[in-house]
């Protein structure tokens, strides 16, 4: 019987922890709730190889991490200042002072991802990388074959993709073909019921036997487009309905891939979601 890790995108967010908790024991205390978690600081700049060995050591066995790549490899804008020091000699910056991405500085990253990540391999407790792209890889402009250096450099870990532009699906056949050949898995999304380009709908897909991931961002429309901070983009309360339609995702898509992940990424209500979530899950729900 497949399982389903169901848990939050980070576990920072102060209110989820009882008063006068100090931040470096909340991984700690999240560990003791849930099986898994993904890991969001790393979005934003890599962390020391010591930090990523604490959280390996502070965990319980068993316990898995999905480590979102770093933003440059996401094809995000990134400032100098969010790479490595010494990989920053390696850098080209345009007029804005964002880095461009090279052959050369993408392949010293995904390698220094590695390097960083490597107590959490050895400890058996990295399940996936995450990529979320930005929405302006859209099909035109680039093509999935773009990405085959990422997954194939971090194999045999997993990764899993988040396409951020709904036009991938116009030939969701095509998507998925790549997806399958590549070997990454297709992310799929719960998001706000909306046409707009950046928004994908409810499209569900299995490209790797071992694995299937479901993002849920919450369905607050107005906020999810218009919103300058990520609490007045993501930031959602889901109904008891909303969330077993999201269960009966997860159990469809354990139908067919041995692990799901389903990873709540609805701001500060996300721990109550995914508390929820196990519950619904029910019987279909393993540790």
């Amino acid at each position: 019987m497949a399982s389903v890790v169901v848990g939050t995108a980070g576990w920072s967010a102060q209110e989820w922890y009882p008063d006068g908790l100090a931040p470096r024991d909340r991984l700690a205390e999240h560990a003791q709730r849930f099986e898994g978690v993904e890991v969001d600081s790393t979005f934003y700049a890599l962390p020391a190889r010591r930090t990523v060995g604490r959280w390996a050591s502070i965990t319980p066995a068993g316990f898995t991490f999905d480590v979102k790549l770093h933003r440059l490899l996401s094809r995000h804008a990134a400032p100098l200042s969010s790479l490595p020091t010494d990989l920053r000699e390696l850098a080209e910056v345009n007029e804005r002072g964002r880095v461009t991405l090279t052959r050369e500085l993408e392949d010293a990253v995904l390698q220094r991802t590695l390097e960083t990540v490597q107590p959490l391999h050895e400890a058996g407790k990295l399940s996936s990388f995450l990529l979320q792209l930005t929405p302006a890889f859209e099909p035109g402009s680039h093509a999935l074959d773009e990405l085959d250096a990422v997954v194939q450099a971090l194999a045999p870990v997993p990764v899993a993709i988040e396409l951020r532009h709904r036009a991938w699906l116009n030939d969701a056949d095509a998507t998925t073909a790549w997806f399958k050949s590549a070997g990454a898995a297709f992310v799929c999304v719960d998001a706000p019921a909306t046409d707009a380009p950046v928004v994908l709908p409810p499209y569900d897909a299995v490209t790797r036997g071992d694995l299937a991931y479901l993002r849920a961002h919450g369905r607050n429309a107005e906020g999810y487009l218009k919103g300058r901070t990520a609490g007045e983009r993501f930031t959602y309360e889901y109904s008891e309905a909303e969330l077993g339609e999201l269960a009966d995702r997860a159990r469809r898509l354990a139908g067919e891939a041995e692990t799901v992940r389903v990873m709540l990424a609805n701001g500060g209500h996300a721990l109550d979601a995914a508390c929820r979530i196990r519950d619904i899950l029910g019987a279909h729900y393993e540790t």
